[in-house]
């Protein structure tokens, strides 16, 4: 029966997708087409609203829309400029400056807003002209730029992780968030040393002149404002001053005071910005709603162990089981956004790795670093393209530079799994694990 029902989910879930309908509606779709083997439909529509509104009425899931909300005043606030020149003022040295400098910017701006779209958007239109002025090959800067944009998405405050948070039955979201510093920094290192070696070969060179202190301090005093959001919230919520939720509305508060002092924003583009939160997050909060349905059916059914025992069967190896995880979950992320993608896998996947002793914020560091990629590759990868639309070039010229950072982001997943000290060490150090 668990195996038929998780047959009906995936199959009805990837034939509504194929012919265009909403996620959310997919999933809460599928999720009734496979209970209904097992009981009546006056009984199966019920529970399902039931598990919508226990989905949706969990107080943490509030975070989400607030961590929306500063992002986008952070998008619209003048941050990324700020960032750049901080950047830029490190490592300009290296070779080829901005492409490092684009990496290490949206390492920084994508932890701010939250989004590695807009991170690639904001933080790219800047470095692109200056770029093309140099000479740089456009489709390696678009790559440079698309590929580093997720780095953002692991380093906190970080909606995945809230999002994984509840979908795991409430993992510690400050503790994930302390470990999502170490694998985004080494995402961002790895597309680093890609943009380094590859500008080497280029004969792209570093600014000119010696190392600057004074202009590295005056664009440390500029941007500082902007980082020190990083250090309020976090700081607050892993030292237990504030919840997650109320260190996302101090965020807003933040944010929104940053903008207007950097005269960036006014009470319409503000009206603008309040709107497109409220519609993401209805979206948001709809989709973690209706993916309660799908576990409580996966639940129902016993379809995890199912899983767990299929994969148990093919080997009682874990690491070969957690290779097996990984390719599944970097297929799925090409063809499916990050929050979705956590709702579906982590009641399948979760049990089993718990099952031979793996912490559950470990798993979290793995599912969100495999789906992030999923951001970056061919069909779906939204960030790939706002990279490639920033750039002004096109998938065919990019594609063999993504190759290459394809490579290195792939070696810091298997670092991220196989040693699990490098998620686990901060958060035992600060005594959350």
């Amino acid at each position: 029966m668990a195996i038929q029902g998780l047959f009906i989910i995936l199959g009805v879930m990837l034939g509504l997708m194929f012919l265009g309908v909403p996620i959310a509606y997919s999933i809460g779709i599928s999720s009734l087409a496979a209970i209904l083997t097992c009981i009546d439909l006056d009984v199966a529509v019920l529970t399902a609203a039931q598990r919508t509104f226990v989905g949706m009425s969990k107080f943490s899931l509030t975070a989400i829309p607030f961590f929306i909300l500063a992002g986008n005043i952070m998008n619209q606030g003048g941050i990324a400029k700020r960032l750049v020149n901080f950047v830029m003022a490190i490592l300009g040295k290296l070779p080829g400056a901005l492409l490092v400098t684009n990496v290490g910017t949206n390492a920084l701006f994508g932890a701010i807003s939250g989004s590695a779209a807009a991170a690639a958007a904001a933080v790219g239109s800047m470095i692109r002209d200056g770029a093309e002025e140099a000479g740089y090959d456009p489709a390696l800067t678009a790559a440079a730029n698309a590929s580093s944009a997720p780095s953002g998405l692991l380093v906190p405050p970080s909606n995945a992780m809230i999002t994984y948070s509840l979908a795991a039955g409430g993992t510690s979201v400050a503790a994930l968030f302390m470990a999502g510093y170490v694998p985004g920094i080494i995402w961002a290192l790895a597309c680093a040393l890609v943009a380094v070696l590859i500008a080497k070969k280029k004969g792209y060179k570093g600014t000119e002149g010696k190392f600057s202190w004074k202009t590295l301090g005056i664009a440390t005093l500029q941007a500082l404002p902007s980082l020190s959001l990083i250090i309020v919230v976090i700081g607050g919520i892993i030292g237990g001053i504030f919840s997650a939720t109320e260190g996302s509305a101090i965020a807003v508060v933040y944010s929104l005071i940053l903008a207007i002092c950097y005269k960036n924003i006014n009470l319409k583009s503000l009206w603008k910005i309040i709107v497109d939160s409220a519609k993401t997050s209805g979206m948001v909060v709809f989709l973690i709603g209706v993916s309660n349905i799908l576990g409580w059916v996966m639940a129902f059914m016993q379809i995890p162990d199912a899983v767990a025992n299929a994969l148990l069967g093919l080997t009682n190896n874990k690491y070969l089981i957690l290779l097996i995880m990984n390719v599944i979950l970097l297929i799925a992320g090409t063809f499916m956004d990050v929050t979705p993608a956590i709702l579906i896998f982590t009641p399948l996947f979760l049990p089993i790795c718990t099952g031979f002793g793996m912490d559950p914020i470990h798993f979290g560091l793995i599912l969100i670093y495999n789906l992030c990629i999923g951001n970056i590759t061919p069909p779906v990868g939204n960030t790939l393209f706002v990279g490639i639309k920033v750039g002004r070039t096109s998938l065919a010229k990019v594609m063999p530079y993504m190759l290459k950072f394809y490579v290195a982001i792939i070696i810091g997943l298997l670092l991220v799994t196989y040693v699990p000290a490098v998620s686990m060490l901060l958060p035992q150090l600060a005594g959350l694990a």
